[in-house]
């Protein structure tokens, strides 16, 4: 891993770490950890069984909370959060539209690049690329790999992956509450 990281830092001078996202598929607690290359735990990360609104809270090894991602309520389109120390720094919004559903994400001085609900994407932040995501094929569950290139900007890449992933099964639970 020494050497791994000592390449990547000689060859382009971008020290990159990967993180993996797998969640549990018959999870009731709908808890899951964020991995690094070796396997070890990264973050963990807790949804809410019963609570309204929905939150996930994504803790560090010592258990303490960095992150809250939660589902804004008494809104007329779905909308979540990220907080990091009490202060909101991504949105994503459902957007009124006839027919396909479309979401906006909002985050100071970053882009997502990409195909971001087939969870395929790039973060950009001042022009220059902070984490690529990209979804682990022929996995059980949801699988995702995070390529982090901006370490400061790490909690807010891996949160964005679980608030776009929950978004998504919010949108699934509601096509499948209105189909007869």
């Amino acid at each position: 891993v020494h050497c791994t990281l000592f390449i990547k830092k000689c060859l382009g001078g971008i020290v990159m770490r990967q993180l993996f996202i797998k969640q549990k598929v018959f999870s009731l607690k709908e808890k899951f950890t964020v991995k690094d290359e070796q396997e070890n735990d990264v973050y963990f990360v807790e949804g809410s069984l019963f609570k309204i609104p929905k939150t996930f809270t994504m803790m560090d090894k010592e258990m303490r909370e960095m992150v809250l991602i939660k589902k804004k309520m008494f809104t007329l389109l779905p909308q979540f959060s990220v907080e990091i120390n009490d202060q909101v720094v991504l949105t994503i919004k459902k957007e009124f539209t006839f027919f396909k559903a479309r979401y906006s994400i909002d985050i100071a001085n970053v882009e997502v690049k990409g195909n971001w609900w087939d969870m395929d994407f790039d973060v950009i932040q001042n022009g220059e690329m902070a984490g690529k995501v990209s979804k682990e094929w022929f996995t059980w569950g949801d699988s995702y790999k995070v390529q982090i290139y901006k370490e400061q900007l790490e909690p807010v890449i891996v949160a964005l992956v679980i608030a776009i992933d929950c978004v998504k099964a919010d949108q699934a639970a509601a096509s499948a509450s209105v189909t007869p």
